[in-house]
């Protein structure tokens, strides 16, 4: 009788769709019954090779075999997991094994595993995929009712190993093109390059020069205590007619001189005033469900890193089947997907899941239920299954997933913000309160989050014109401060809207299509940095260090600028999201790729300058060999120019 063999992704659910399916006996590294062979790869077993004929061991750090461009792309098993590979060919060649299901991780990579698997075990048998959205029983049995064709997953498996060769060419060919140009004077720097690693390094050097050339500036603001019949209250003094201009520190309520500001509090003090005031009744929609850079961002908060919520999130899908598949791009649910939200609700215990089924607020709604906003996955969401065993972390974030799905069913939170100016001899003075009318999704959150929501106290009332006496006018001296360094979660913000940091969810969304890499690699490109010695981790910042600084300097230097930009490559995931959809030809991508290889190996191995130009600086301190000074900087040293003593930035 002729067999399906079914190829996962890991061992452990290779077990899950064994126990799902039932009827299995343990053969070994396999599961086999009636119909089903199971088994698992270990995550990737193979990987794209050097050609052959430019596999050398000497001469891989100079430009003599640059640029490495193959015709055609060859495969290896990756060595410590070579017995693996062996053993899935096996079972893939046998005889009575007729067809193949790829029931690796239903994304972009688990194609890619699959894909390479079968390529390079020479197998020609029909294929099928296994397309899950959660590993409960149910969802794996209706999954294997629902097999995807060969035909539909072709887009897919393109775009896959479209990625994948781009990254090796810019990845081998950069890397030993930098490595080489910064050889050139002896000693050996290895120089790691990436197609969306050097980018997002890019974003944090930047960030790192801005805030070096930072120069803080004093300014000043002016407040007024005021008396009216009903108690006093605090305002600060603004600029009416404020526009903003290319000044970015600037703002309404900022002075640049003390003068002016003494002038203000000089025209104002002992005199009386007219308050008016506008009250405006505001809402605020609940957050939208999670995705995996959403989570991500939200536990860097609470001190987890994006690697960790990863790891935690996997394994609430994988060993406790407790959530849907976590590694998704989508914010939004399928809109024929009422039904299992209702019964999901009705699983979870939490007064709150039941008000919303009370209530019957489960409604068609664009911002939950929206096919468009869907490509493989929908949003993160509870899947009903009781959880038990959690431990302290992974019940954080599980929680972090149910308060969120609960509360996008919740109403608005209604809010009263009263806008009160206070005007003194022409001069205006702006006083605002915000009051909570009904909480809404905060509910959900309790009071704290409903706190933070409505910040200062109610103010006391007014009349309308109400004369307001002035106690007391107060000149603060303060000073701008430097652009903030990156977090992990403002980084991940920078790194999805393609190195704009966008705070506006409804705005972030519109830039998902051009982000830096996808959610499923952003926590492991921002490791591979730190790996690298390019960035580092201090508290919770993320610092560019001399290191990353250097060769960002380099690749501007050289005019390879266009591997420091976020925008192009940005432009490169919109592509492969693209082709993922059949709209976008490989052979055209992979053209454009091979042309810019060519253009950085090039642009290094020509560039004919003594030295990278960059934004250097002359540092004022004693050289510990001559006593003398100062030292000029230059793209890798420092050089005392009284002895000559050459201090590397990099050892």
């Amino acid at each position: 009788m002729s067999k399906s063999l079914i190829i996962a992704e890991k061992p452990s659910v290779a077990s899950d769709l064994a126990r799902a399916l039932g009827g299995f006996k343990k053969e070994g590294d396999h599961f086999e019954s009636e119909r089903y062979v199971i088994s698992s790869a270990l995550g990737h077993l193979v990987e794209l090779a050097l050609p052959s004929e430019l596999d050398v061991k000497r001469g891989k750090w100079s430009f003599a075999n640059l640029p490495i461009i193959p015709d055609e792309f060859q495969l290896r098993p990756i060595e410590k997991t070579k017995a693996r590979f062996n053993m899935l060919k096996k079972l893939m060649q046998r005889d009575d094994v007729d067809l193949l299901i790829n029931a690796c991780d239903a994304g972009r990579e688990g194609e890619l595993i699959f894909r390479y698997l079968v390529k390079l075990g020479g197998v020609k048998k029909p294929i099928r995929r296994l397309w899950l959205q959660s590993m409960t029983t149910d969802s794996i049995r209706d999954a294997f009712n629902h097999l995807r064709s060969e035909e539909e997953m072709v887009p897919l498996s393109k775009a896959a190993v479209s990625r994948s060769e781009s990254d090796w060419l810019v990845g081998i060919n950069g890397t030993r093109a930098m490595t080489a140009f910064n050889n050139r004077t002896g000693g050996f720097q290895l120089t790691p390059v990436g197609r969306v690693q050097t980018p997002t390094l890019a974003i944090l050097a930047e960030r790192e020069d801005r805030i070096h050339h930072f120069k803080p500036r004093n300014y000043y603001e002016v407040f007024g205590d005021f008396a009216v019949k009903a108690g006093t209250y605090r305002g600060r003094w603004f600029r009416e007619d404020f526009t903003k201009d290319g000044d970015e520190d600037a703002r309404a309520e900022r002075i640049w001189d003390k003068a002016t500001a003494d002038e203000i509090k000089s025209r104002c003090v002992g005199k009386t005033g007219i308050a008016t005031e506008e009250r405006k009744p505001t809402t605020q929609a609940p957050p939208l469900l999670y995705d995996l850079t959403s989570l991500q961002r939200d536990a860097n908060g609470r001190g987890f890193s994006a690697k960790r919520t990863l790891q935690i999130a996997q394994q609430l899908y994988e060993r406790f089947k407790v959530i849907t598949y976590p590694r998704t791009d989508s914010r939004y649910l399928p809109e024929d997907y009422i039904p299992t939200v209702k019964s999901t609700l009705s699983r979870i215990e939490n007064p709150h899941a039941r008000t919303v089924l009370e209530k019957n607020w489960v409604k068609p709604t664009k911002r939950i239920f929206n096919n468009v906003k869907i490509s493989d996955h929908f949003a993160i969401i509870p899947t009903g299954t009781a959880p038990h065993g959690l431990d302290e972390v992974q019940q954080k974030i599980y929680d972090m997933i149910v308060r969120r799905f609960i509360s996008g069913f919740f109403p608005a939170a209604q809010f009263e913000v009263t806008t009160r100016i206070t005007r003194v001899d022409k001069e205006a003075f702006k006083t605002e309160g915000k009051i909570i009318k009904d909480p809404g999704w905060l509910a959900v959150y309790g009071r704290e989050a409903a706190s933070e929501q409505q910040g200062e106290e109610s103010l006391v009332a007014i009349s309308p014109n109400e004369p307001a006496k002035v106690l007391d006018i107060e000149v603060t001296q303060n000073e701008t401060k430097p652009p903030a360094r990156f977090t992990e979660a403002t980084l991940l913000s920078a790194m999805e809207g393609a190195g704009k940091l966008v705070e506006d969810e409804e705005l972030r969304e519109a830039l998902r299509e051009k982000g830096l890499g996808t959610p499923a690699t952003r926590s492991a490109i921002i490791e591979g940095l730190i790996h690298d010695g390019y960035v580092h981790r201090q508290g919770r910042e993320l610092i560019a260090t001399a290191k990353g600084l250097a060769l960002i300097t380099l690749l501007r230097g050289i005019g390879a600028t266009e591997l420091c930009s976020p925008e192009m490559t940005g432009e490169w995931e919109s592509k492969l999201k693209r082709m993922e959809k059949g709209a976008m030809k490989r052979n055209d991508f992979m053209a454009h790729i091979k042309k810019f290889t060519r253009e950085i190996v090039e642009k290094a191995k020509n560039f004919e300058g003594d030295s990278v130009s960059g934004d250097f600086e002359l540092l004022d301190v004693k050289c510990p060999k001559c006593g003398g000074g100062p030292f000029d900087e230059s793209y890798r040293t420092f050089k005392c120019r009284s002895c000559g003593l050459i201090v590397w930035k990099t050892m």
